[in-house]
Order: C-alpha cells, then structure tokens, then sequence
C-alpha cells in the first residue's frame, strides 16, 4: 500500500528474525518499523536525513491513528488503546527528529512533551499526552472500560492534530 512517498507493506520473515526485532523494539522504543527501515537504510548505504525521518514518524504516526479507530469499532480495547499509544509517539518523534533529535525511550518522550508544552504554552499538551499513557498502560493490564478508551482515542486523535499542525 502507498502511503504518500512511503510504502506499506506486510514483510515475510523467519520467528526468530521476528523475535529479534520485537525485543531490539521494545529494548530500544524504536517501533518495528523504525527498525526495519534503520536497517534498510544502512544496508543500501541510503542514510536517513532529518526531514525523511520527520516522514516517517508522521506516517507511521497516521497510520496508528488509523488503525486505533479501526480496533475501537471492532470493540477490540486492547489493541485500539496501543495503536493510539503508537500514533501518539510517533508524532513525538516526528517532532524531535525536526530538531535533529531521536528519542528511544519513555522518559525521552515525556521530555519532549514537557518540551512543546512549554514552548508552545499550550498545557492542554500534556493532558492529552496524558490520555496516551493511560491507553498504553491500559494495551498492558486491560482495565479501562469502553467509554475511557473511547474518550482517550479522541484525545489522542487531538494531540497527533495539535502536534502536526506544529510541522507545518
């Protein structure tokens, strides 16, 4: 599938390949397919400028939000709450790699959002970023009822659109 300039597509690999690249993912906090396009990128000897790494995180950050709001109108909670997590920190990311910045953890993310609502004096910033914490914690222990996912999938469709318009 084309997405913009990128494309999405469903890779074939051995389990211990995949293995391998779900704990270097959850080592690092670098998504699977940061990883991959990393390692591509590499591999041809096509490094990644800032502006492509901008790209990709808006992309992929799209393409989480998408795929929450899919997970939430088939009832599946769970999923729904990670994928919003997903979309919420890709467009994180998207921002720091525009300052020529990566962030690979958590905390690294929390600053970063500390960062822009400070800057950008909108408080409303971190509560929504707030939302997407309690979604991924929610992807871990499933405790949240429908109508708390619900409304923290809208907040984050709200932050990932404050944020964006912050790109421009």
């Amino acid at each position: 599938m084309m997405v913009g300039d990128l494309i999405s597509l469903e890779l074939v690999m051995p389990r211990r390949i995949e293995e391998r690249l779900k704990e270097e993912s959850k080592r690092t906090g670098a998504s699977e397919e940061e990883l991959i396009v990393e390692a591509l990128s590499k591999a041809f000897g096509e490094p990644l400028d800032p502006e492509a790494k901008v790209e990709i995180h808006l992309k992929l950050s799209e393409k989480y939000m998408v795929e929450a709001e899919e997970f939430l109108r088939k009832g599946d909670l769970v999923q729904a709450s990670e994928k919003a997590w997903r979309a919420a920190s890709q467009i994180v990311k998207a921002l720091a790699a525009k300052e020529g910045r990566e962030l690979r953890s958590h905390g690294e993310l929390h600053k970063q959002v500390a960062k822009i609502a400070r800057e950008t004096k909108d408080e409303e910033v971190r509560s929504l970023w707030q939302s997407a914490g309690m979604l991924h914690q929610n992807f871990y222990e499933n405790w949240l009822p429908p109508e708390m996912v619900e409304g923290n999938v809208k907040d984050v469709k709200k932050f990932v659109e404050k944020l964006r318009q912050l790109l421009k």
